[in-house]
C-alpha cells in the first residue's frame, strides 16, 4: 500500500519532530512526510493507566513481534501501515490519521467480557464477538455502538464496515498462524488509520494487545500477567517471540 522513496532506503531514516507519545510508543516525523518512525517503550499500563510499571525489554520484544505479525498479515493481503522494521525498538510506517476507535475481537470469554456477561473465563464463544471502544483517555475508552459512532462523527458507516471486515479477516489469519505455535488467540484489540481514502491496520499487534494462552497448559502469555500481578511478564513475552521466531523466520 502506498509508494514513495521510503521503501527504497537502505539506512534508517532520521527521527524528526515527536508527533505523539502514548502509553507504549512514541511516533516521530521523518524527512518523508508520508512516513513516521514508531519507537516502542518498556512502559506498561493497565486499567486506563491507573496501574503503571515497566517490563524489561518489552519495547524490543513488542517491536519484533508486531513486525512479524504485520509482515504475515501484509503477505495475506491485509492493508497495513507497516513498511519495515528499522532496529531493536523502531519501525518505519506510513503516516496515517488514526480513527479513534479500538476494535476488540473476542473468541473466548475473558477479562471484561466475562465480568459483563457472567461467563466463566475460558468459555468458548459460539459466535465471534466484535466490540468498539471510543479511544478517549479522559473518558476511559467507553464502549460504543455504531449509533454512537455516527453521532460522534468519528467514522463513517463504510469505515465501520471495513474495520469490521478487516478485524474478522485478521482474526482468522492470526488464529491459523498461532495454532501451530501452541498459542490460543483468546481476544485482541486493533486500531486502524486513514491514508489516501483507504483504511489500514495500524498501531501494533503484540502481547500488549492480545490475550494469548498456551494451548497445552492454559498459561497466560500476555499483558494479563502484568494486570493481575502474576509475575514472569517479560518471560511470557519472550516465549511468544521465541515461538514466532522459531517458526515464522524459517
Amino acid at each position: 500500500m502506498g509508494g514513495g522513496h521510503a521503501l527504497n532506503q537502505t539506512g534508517p531514516p532520521a527521527k524528526g519532530e515527536l508527533l505523539y507519545e502514548g502509553k507504549a510508543k512514541r511516533v516521530y516525523a521523518t524527512a518523508d512526510p508520508a512516513c513516521v518512525v514508531i519507537e516502542y517503550k518498556d512502559d506498561a499500563t493497565a486499567f486506563n493507566a491507573k496501574k503503571r510499571g515497566r517490563i524489561e525489554q518489552k519495547g524490543a520484544m513488542n517491536n519484533a513481534i508486531s513486525a512479524y505479525v504485520f509482515e504475515l498479515l501484509s503477505a495475506r493481503g491485509i492493508p497495513t501501515h507497516y513498511i519495515r522494521r528499522l532496529g531493536e525498538r523502531e519501525t518505519l510506517a506510513w503516516r496515517v490519521e488514526i480513527i479513534p476507535i479500538e476494535v476488540v475481537v473476542r473468541n473466548i470469554a475473558a477479562g471484561s467480557l466475562s465480568n459483563r456477561l457472567g461467563l466463566a473465563e475460558g468459555t468458548p464463544l459460539s459466535h465471534t464477538v466484535i466490540e468498539f471502544y471510543y479511544k478517549n483517555d479522559a473518558l476511559q475508552d467507553p464502549m460504543v455502538n455504531r449509533s454512537h459512532v455516527r453521532a460522534l462523527g468519528i467514522a463513517s458507516d463504510a469505515e465501520m464496515d471495513e474495520m469490521s471486515r478487516l478485524a474478522l479477516w485478521i482474526n482468522g489469519e492470526l488464529r491459523r498462524a498461532f495454532e501451530p505455535l501452541g498459542l490460543v488467540l483468546v481476544d485482541f484489540k486493533v486500531e486502524f488509520g486513514r491514508k489516501d481514502g483507504a483504511v489500514l491496520l495500524a498501531d501494533e499487534i503484540s502481547p500488549d494487545t492480545c490475550r494469548l494462552w498456551d494451548a497445552a497448559t492454559g498459561e497466560r502469555l500476555d499483558k494479563d500477567r502484568f494486570r493481575r500481578d502474576l509475575g514472569g511478564v517479560a518471560e511470557a513475552y519472550r516465549q511468544v517471540l521465541e515461538r514466532i521466531e522459531g517458526s515464522w523466520s524459517r
